[in-house]
């Protein structure tokens, strides 16, 4: 049986966690992380409702996109609809695992997910995340060269966008004298030494440092491995917020808001006023992404789909876009198709529920 750590570190490889927002709380909230998984459900929003029904199905892990917790806890009373829920986690040894902010930063994640849904063409992030790239400079002889970037393309090192296995490499000659208490895998003792070395040079995400790291150590010839590490300021295409891609056709705002409402299965939306431009190129942002209308006019798009929309925040679209609020939950409730799809495929001997509970708090009445 697998435990609940090799769950999460799964979902953590999907979103690592450094990609969530200052103010976020992703991660375990609740539960013991070398506890054997007996069942994961998934959901959008972990409620007492939902517990009750991880613990009719057997469930002892539920993985969820909104954190539980999110703001700092004072006491366990049971006064709040939080408290509750994470007394009867704890009561029932239930763990319960948010994948966030981190979930919508990252390809793969949230946004595209929506843009799948809305069949979006030529697909990219709308808002890159800057400062998580990182470049490795390291020497090596030039025999061993590509021993060692077998190795290091291997750990993640040298992907950038499409292309796999990008480095850079110049020849040289490395100087260096071993001492009495080394033990050189090139030349002796006290001898002075020169080798005929390739510098190399590959980008990774920050977040594979440590494993770059231990992948050069363990096939790097020498004793005492030469390496640089740089964090770049690089905008990184593969983590960052919203999506923005393209309809197979164009269409009338009029058409768009059926089309939108029958892919996202809509009760309603709001919507910025109808007027005769057409509709080809979309951006979408789960959750409240009101804060990239700016981003979505400067990517020249005629849509912008999210949730959580204010009053004067329509006004921000200039008559330049159309602007369709389809509601917070129905935006992202998609999310558990993400958990399900990851955690089904890579652990096939226990069951992976998706929730039939609908925890959205909104009604609506027509």
């Amino acid at each position: 049986m697998a435990k609940i750590h090799e769950v999460t570190s799964l979902l953590e490889q999907l979103a690592p966690l450094r990609y969530q927002e200052s103010y976020d709380n992703a991660g375990l909230q609740t539960g013991d992380a070398n506890a054997e998984v007996s069942g994961v459900l998934v959901t959008l929003d972990c409620t007492e409702a939902v517990l009750d029904e991880a613990i009719t199905k057997g469930c002892n892990l539920v993985v969820a996109h909104h954190p539980v917790i999110f703001k700092g806890l004072k006491q366990l009373t049971g006064r709040s609809y939080v408290e509750r829920t994470i007394i009867k986690a704890i009561q029932n040894n239930i763990a319960i695992y948010a994948s966030h902010t981190n979930l919508d930063n990252v390809l793969n994640g949230v946004n595209t997910k929506i843009a799948d849904k809305l069949g979006l063409q030529q697909q990219h992030i709308l808002v890159n995340k800057p400062a998580t790239l990182m470049q490795l400079v390291t020497f090596v002889p030039v025999e061993q060269t590509e021993k060692v970037l077998a190795a290091l393309h291997q750990a993640g090192a040298g992907n950038i966008g499409a292309y796999s296995g990008c480095s850079f490499s110049v020849t040289g000659t490395g100087r260096f004298t071993p001492s009495e208490q080394a033990d050189p895998a090139i030349g002796s003792a006290n001898q002075a030494e020169q080798v005929q070395e390739n510098r190399l040079e590959l980008l990774f995400p920050a977040v594979l440092q440590g494993k770059i790291l231990a992948a050069l150590k363990q096939v790097h010839p020498y004793e005492e491995v030469a390496h640089y590490f740089y964090n770049l300021e690089n905008q990184n295409q593969e983590v960052g917020i919203g999506m923005i891609g393209e309809l197979d056709k164009e269409l009338t705002e009029e058409e768009f808001l059926a089309y939108l409402k029958e892919k996202m299965q809509l009760q309603g939306l709001r919507y910025t006023s109808i007027g005769s431009r057409k509709v080809k190129r979309v951006a979408v942002c789960g959750g409240a992404g009101s804060f990239l209308i700016k981003d979505a006019l400067r990517q020249e798009a005629d849509a912008l789909v999210t949730g959580d929309v204010k009053y004067h925040e329509f006004f921000d679209a200039e008559g330049r876009l159309m602007i369709a609020d389809i509601g917070h939950y129905e935006s992202e409730v998609y999310t558990k198709e993400i958990f399900y799809d990851a955690i089904s495929k890579t652990f096939p001997n226990f069951a992976v529920l998706i929730s039939e509970v609908n925890t959205n708090p909104v009604r609506y009445t027509f």
